[in-house]
């Protein structure tokens, strides 16, 4: 009971740091480029972000969930230790500003508890199967590659849309900033349906007691409504230091960039959602800024900040791994 209790503390509390950590990504480029007031932008963030989670389907949470496989009297402490470690990292390193992954922390929790719980069988390890990434191996992979490919489209559209832009009368190029709000949306969108399924997922477990989302949805609309509201409200109420750090601490775009660097990032989450790869927006929305920059002009990167950004990732899976072991010895006990 108090496991169970635990567990949906740490589902709803893992969504709330979605919103936090890596949801506030999907403001920076506005806010970059001065083109709203924080109110104005954290506004049309929330909406978008209820929008995806609503949307979102199952893909995601069926990847999240299927990373460990124990008893079920033993799934719940595994979920709920799992959340809590991702939750516990997440909010010191957010609380310095930093634009950590609570989607890499959760992977690395569920790997820890898992591995405590029942052993390395217990953990799907995974890896590439065909053109199918599952498993922890094959979450990390996906989380280490679309940052390249973020970086990469980010580039190319940046390219692309400065040769365009450069034939346009000035006034014309002005407008482009009207466009950062329909890329903002669409990163919204792609992160509340991409974070938001792994929280919802997490809830419909803790709640149901089941082992692995069941049927053709496994998630119920309360569960949906829940984890999508709290994911949006939590962006405005705690996330504005991450937007400060993203928007101003790795790269001086313009409007240019910024464009190109939400629309890489809405394209490459959104693609990840639709065959079930979690990814971290955090991660994908900050390689897309750079890769911006660096098309741009290399000089506008703030390589020191890029640097410890990266070096906060490395270490979140072990760290997340050994505090989620530790949390799930305590939860197992508990009746």
């Amino acid at each position: 009971m108090i496991a169970s209790a635990l567990g949906v503390l740490g589902a709803l509390a893992f969504a709330a740091l979605l919103g936090v950590s890596d949801a506030p990504n999907a403001a920076a480029a506005l806010l970059a480029s001065r083109t709203g007031s924080y109110t104005a932008v954290a506004t049309w963030s929330v909406a978008w972000h209820v929008a995806g989670g609503l949307l979102a389907g199952v893909a995601v949470a069926r990847t999240v969930v299927g990373i460990v496989h124990v008893a079920p009297a033993g799934t719940v402490p595994v979920v709920a230790a799992a959340s809590l470690a991702a939750v516990a990292f997440t909010w010191v390193t957010t609380r310095r500003g930093l634009p950590t992954s609570a989607s890499v922390g959760l992977v690395g929790g569920l790997a820890g508890a898992g591995l405590t719980a029942g052993g390395a069988r217990a953990v799907d390890w995974g890896g590439l199967y065909g053109a199918h990434l599952a498993g922890v191996l094959g979450v990390l992979i996906g989380i280490l590659v679309a940052p390249f490919l973020a970086a990469f489209a980010s580039g190319l559209v940046e390219h692309l849309a400065r040769r365009a832009a450069f034939r346009l009368p000035r006034a014309a190029r002005r407008e482009l900033r009207g466009g950062l709000w329909l890329a903002s949306a669409a990163v919204a969108v792609a992160d509340g349906t991409n974070d938001g399924q792994k929280a919802m997922g997490i809830l419909a477990i803790v709640v149901s007691g089941a082992s692995s989302l069941t049927g053709s949805g496994g998630i119920a609309m309360w569960e949906r409504i829940t984890c999508a509201v709290i994911l949006a409200a939590f962006t405005v109420l705690g996330g504005r230091k991450v937007v400060a750090r993203v928007s101003r601490g790795l790269a001086r775009g313009g409007a240019v960039e910024d464009f190109a660097a939400q629309c890489a990032s809405a394209g490459v989450i959104l693609a990840a959602a639709s065959v079930g790869l979690p990814l971290s927006t955090s991660t994908v929305v900050t390689s897309a800024m750079v890769g911006a920059g660096v098309s741009g002009r290399h000089r506008h990167v703030r390589w020191a900040g890029v640097t410890r950004i990266f070096v906060v990732w490395v270490l979140t899976v072990p760290a997340c791994a050994l505090v989620a072991a530790g949390m799930f010895e305590v939860l197992a006990r508990l009746p």
